[in-house]
């Protein structure tokens, strides 16, 4: 992984008057370089092969260049050509998922956010182990699938918009189902209403809701649509879909909005105080945009099953602000959060702050 100081070195060289936001063009990139141009921020798409066309039809959000590989890999081999343009990389799922891990965490260009937290998220262990020592209340998590005793739900590592996940209900279902080259844990389901909550953290912010250091934002929240999962029980009951041969599966396929009820909007800020403060003590921070991926229950409980370090695909719904965000600014995206940070930071002095 590259190290802090060479990120600070790198930063020595930088133009802060002429930064340059740069993402792979997809997941989330629209409201990235919208955001980043209403700051004032040069924008550089990235891609394999040529542009994506239908960017040509948001100019608002379409970058103001591109960088054209012939394969995502590359990307590391063009650190030098980047960091000339003063460039900082914005990173979202399907970078990381492009990148690979290593490639990543080892790229030699000023990142936003905090590169270590991609560890302690991807890796089941380390996820468990931040969770309970935030004390947040998770799923049971069942360490032998011959203990499956009811519903449950086996995901498989890594950011890939929900593809392999599963539900089974005993032992022969998940054999059935289960993928053995991948590594995978299993927790009870919880039935409740799912909730993907958009926070920010900021560690050069000292107003708003504040924390031990710098402060917490709530920006927005929505809902998953997943594959054939949000409609597939209409043709019958779980036992006839699968007496048919037919398999819910859970493959992101978009996002409906969700605000919560307003009493339990004060868990909602706890849980996000409780991540960050935990994440300050074991790896410097989760900075930034990321999710808290739960389930609310018809007592109220809120069960946490993952985290994101990042921005997340939910937020776009709300380019032009959430019902949330805009009792903070108008029109403001996770995007131009983000790009909002930055600016700030560069202006103060504290982009060591904020870059890995």
């Amino acid at each position: 992984m590259i190290t802090k100081q060479q990120v600070l070195e790198f930063l020595k060289d930088y133009d802060l008057d002429n930064i340059t936001i740069a993402t792979i063009c997809s997941h989330s990139s629209l409201q990235i370089f919208d955001g980043a141009r209403k700051e004032g921020f040069r924008t550089l798409g990235i891609c394999v092969g040529k542009p994506p066309k239908f960017y040509d039809a948001f100019p608002r959000a379409k970058p103001d260049e591109y960088l054209v590989l012939e394969n995502y890999e590359d990307l590391v081999n063009r650190a030098e050509e980047l960091r000339k343009k003063n460039t900082i990389i914005i990173p979202h799922s399907s970078l990381i998922y492009y990148l690979g891990r290593e490639n990543f965490t080892g790229m030699e260009v000023p990142t936003f956010g905090n590169r270590t937290s991609i560890e302690w998220e991807s890796d089941r262990d380390k996820e468990s182990r931040w969770f309970l020592g935030a004390g947040i209340h998770m799923p049971k998590k069942i360490d032998d699938p011959h203990d499956i005793k009811g519903p449950v739900m086996v995901e498989y590592e890594g950011a890939k918009g929900g593809k392999g996940f599963f539900v089974a209900k005993n032992y022969k279902e998940f054999s059935e189902l289960v993928d053995h080259t991948q590594k995978y844990t299993i927790h009870e389901y919880i039935n409740g209403t799912r909730y993907d909550l958009h926070y920010f953290y900021s560690p050069i912010r000292n107003d708003g809701y504040t924390l031990s250091k710098g402060s917490l934002e709530l920006l927005s929240m929505d809902r998953r649509v997943e594959s054939n999962a949000d409609e597939i029980f209409r043709l019958g009951s779980p036992r006839e879909l699968i007496e048919s041969g037919i398999c819910p599966t859970y493959v992101l396929t978009g996002n409906v909005p969700l605000v919560a009820r307003e009493s339990i909007l004060s868990r909602i800020f706890s849980l996000g105080e409780q991540v960050v403060e935990e994440s300050l003590a074991l790896f410097g921070g989760i900075t930034g945009a990321f999710c808290i991926e739960a389930v609310i229950t018809d007592s109220l409980d809120i069960k946490v099953f993952e985290l994101s370090s990042r921005i997340v695909s939910g937020t776009n719904l709300y380019i032009s602000g959430s019902p949330y965000s805009d009792l903070m600014q108008k029109r403001l995206s996770t995007g131009r959060r983000i790009a909002l940070e930055i600016k700030e930071a560069a202006k103060s002095n504290q982009l060591d702050k904020i870059l890995s």
